[in-house]
């Protein structure tokens, strides 16, 4: 009961504005970007130079990283603003963020689906091809942990299952997440701002189909090449070999959490629309009422998913607190050693990174395309939400001139961030914890660069063809 009764204590901060506004991005260097820069490099190199000395301890290192941020804030600013830059990171940004992760998480650990049919690439293909649409609906972190387990179940016994995992990677924890506010957390963040909710089922449908329907035959072809290595293609592409007879069997356990489950998307879009001025200070921060209530409601359902669900079906799931933790600890550090990075994108032109601020903001207007590939490559190594709200300044911030004349900018910064956080595995959190489920299954996954590797070969020339057409 400590760890619930911590995180209730921590979440009467959240979702805050606060007085002072951070860091000064003007008085940044590039050099502060480093630790951020070095955590980034830790995640893709240990695991290949040190993989056991990486797994035992990627909690130190990720906190070392942090400390040598925290250093520097309090060597050039003082302590006093060390600690608050930490009030303001965790408070602001990284406890709202792990709170909607822990509820989602957790009350989809205590949902089972169970499919009794044949692997084979029709169904496979089918599978991803619905759930990439439901992960709009219910958050991309909600489907992938409600999906990932009867997806590699129905395929248990195949031998090559890594590319299973790293397309419902691209599709349900990204693309998928595109098409309402609720959808993915940038776009929830756009949703705060006064982004209308279902602004994204319309304006970037288009965008979705472009690089979901190709990706999905990209993925059938693959996944049909598989079978045949495995020598499973008889049974699974000739149809008269196929017994007629074979069930195709649907069971859903845990059903308290799929109400819990909408009661907690309920709530997230409630907060949204319950906007309010109203709320109270606490050592100098305010807190406004309608966030409050939200996290402390996402904390209280998760409590009840805990408590009252059917532990045998949680039990069933193989459901440990391994992968939220790995999550949990890499993106605690990540936030920090972000926010030097994330202030001096802020200060614009009088900040390090001018030139950037420069390609896409000139005299003649707003660079589209250059929104849309800065924002997603960005939201690959940063978090995605945080990169968004960057941009989504940067644009102007106002959601009016956004929705209207400005629409296709945000088009630009909206696709940018979810979709381009499919090309790492830190670009959004559900990836990181679908590769640790993945390899708690014994699934060998790649390596971070491994990773990439196939997340531009193949995700990049579709992100230049929704470029081409939408952006």
């Amino acid at each position: 009961m400590l760890k619930y009764s911590i995180l209730f204590a921590l979440t009467l901060f959240s979702s805050l504005t606060v007085n002072a506004s951070g860091l000064d991005g003007t008085t940044l260097s590039f050099w502060w970007a480093v630790p951020f820069g070095g955590i980034l490099l830790s995640l893709a190199l240990m695991p290949i130079i040190a993989g056991h000395f990486w797994h035992n301890h990627f909690g130190k290192i990720a906190a070392g990283w942090s400390l040598i941020t925290l250093g520097m804030i309090s060597y050039q600013f003082g302590l006093k603003e060390a600690f608050h830059e930490v009030l303001l990171t965790y408070f602001h940004e990284f406890i709202p963020f792990i709170i909607f992760i822990l509820s989602l998480y957790v009350i989809c650990g205590g949902i089972k689906i169970d499919i009794t049919t044949k692997p084979n690439p029709y169904f496979n293909t089918t599978f991803l091809a619905i759930t990439t649409f439901v992960s709009s609906w219910i958050g991309t972190t909600g489907a992938a942990m409600l999906f990932i387990r009867p997806f590699l179940h129905v395929n248990e016994n195949r031998p090559n299952k890594r590319h299973l995992v790293i397309f419902f990677i691209f599709l349900v924890c990204n693309i998928g997440g595109s098409l309402t506010a609720v959808g993915d957390p940038p776009l929830f963040l756009g949703f705060l701002n006064g982004i209308d909710f279902f602004w994204p089922t319309t304006h970037l449908f288009g965008p979705f189909l472009t690089v979901s329907i190709p990706l999905l035959v990209i993925f059938y072809f693959f996944d049909k090449r598989a079978f045949k290595k495995e020598g499973l293609h008889n049974n699974a592409f000739n149809h008269e070999d196929e017994d007629a007879n074979d069930p195709f069997i649907v069971r859903f356990g845990g059903r308290r959490n799929l109400l819990l489950l909408l009661c907690a998307i309920a709530v997230i879009i409630l907060s949204g629309i319950l906007k309010s001025k109203e709320g109270f200070y606490i050592g100098g921060v305010f807190l406004s009422y309608p966030n409050v209530a939200r996290d402390l409601t996402l904390l209280l359902l998760t409590y009840i998913s805990l408590q009252y669900g059917n532990k045998r079906v949680r039990s069933e799931n193989h459901f440990t607190w391994a992968p939220f933790m790995e999550v949990f600890k890499v993106f605690a550090a990540i936030f920090i050693t972000a926010a030097p990075v994330i202030a001096i994108l802020k200060a614009g032109e009088q900040g390090a990174f001018v030139g950037l601020v420069k390609l896409v903001n000139t005299g003649d207007g707003f660079h589209n395309d250059l929104y849309y590939w800065f924002t997603g490559g960005l939201s690959a190594f940063l978090d995605n939400a945080p990169t968004y709200l960057v941009f989504f300044n940067l644009a102007g911030g106002n959601p009016t001139d956004l929705m209207g004349p400005l629409s296709h900018t945000l088009i630009a910064i909206s696709c940018g961030s979810v979709f381009m956080g499919a090309l790492t595995y830190i670009g959004n959190a559900p990836n990181f914890m679908v590769k640790a489920i993945a390899e708690q299954n014994n699934i060998a996954m790649p390596s971070f660069f491994g990773y990439m590797v196939w997340s531009i070969l193949i995700l990049v020339p579709l992100f230049i063809l929704a470029d081409l057409i939408w952006i």
